[in-house]
């Protein structure tokens, strides 16, 4: 698929309903995740591969993958209204797509989970702005699949990602430094809308590494 298509049909979506702010749920838009998940095909290669996106929202990410060839994924949200969406969104996919489709309603660190054997792992976890260390359950839930890499996009500050992929024995990589548009949707809001920078991960396994870039 055409990046300029995939952005579209991803921008076709119904939107994350991001109600619930102690989430930290936020719109990831149909060009980044675009943008994004290409650069996931690009360096691992989507097609056939088994894939679980953590904190889906929307199923933005996931849906792009599975346009991208991936074989099944598994989406894990933990908000019942984001899942009410997310299965909307799969609903309105082509027969095909939606049977390579697997949806769990878990809020993790709260409630247990137990990963399926996976392929490849993608999350855009809450980044720890209302609540400190949101990211980690996703974080630790991503880093102990069966995985052969993780892609995790994050604030640009986060400084704490790669302490925690190299205890739990991944390596990493930076795939593209990027801007995140964020709209003025909760109430302490001031501005109708901003942007902040953010970082794109690679998270393998030592002797995987995939971009010729030295990292900090």
């Amino acid at each position: 698929m055409r990046p300029k298509h995939l952005a579209i049909t991803l921008s076709k979506l119904t939107p994350h309903p991001c109600s619930r702010l102690e989430l930290e749920q936020y719109v990831t838009e149909g060009d980044l995740a675009s943008y994004w998940m290409l650069g996931v095909n690009e360096t691992d290669g989507l097609l056939g591969q088994r894939v679980l996106d953590l904190g889906a929202g929307n199923g933005v990410l996931g849906i792009a993958c599975l346009h991208l060839g991936a074989a099944h994924v598994t989406f894990v949200e933990a908000d019942g209204e984001a899942v009410d969406v997310l299965r909307q969104n799969i609903a309105s996919l082509n027969q095909d797509l939606r049977e390579r489709t697997t949806v769990i309603h878990a809020h993790l660190g709260v409630e247990e989970f137990l990963p399926p054997n996976v392929d490849i792992v993608v999350t855009n976890p809450p980044w720890g702005t209302q609540t400190a260390k949101a990211d980690r359950p996703l974080l630790e839930s991503a880093f102990s699949t069966t995985a052969r890499a993780v892609h995790v996009l994050h604030h640009v500050k986060a400084r704490h990602l790669g302490a925690m992929g190299k205890a739990a024995g991944w390596d990493h990589e930076h795939v593209l430094r990027t801007e995140f548009r964020l709209p003025a949707q909760y109430q302490h809001h001031t501005k109708r809308a901003t942007t902040t920078e953010v970082m794109c991960w690679r998270f393998h396994q030592p002797g995987d590494k995939r971009l010729q870039v030295e990292e900090d």
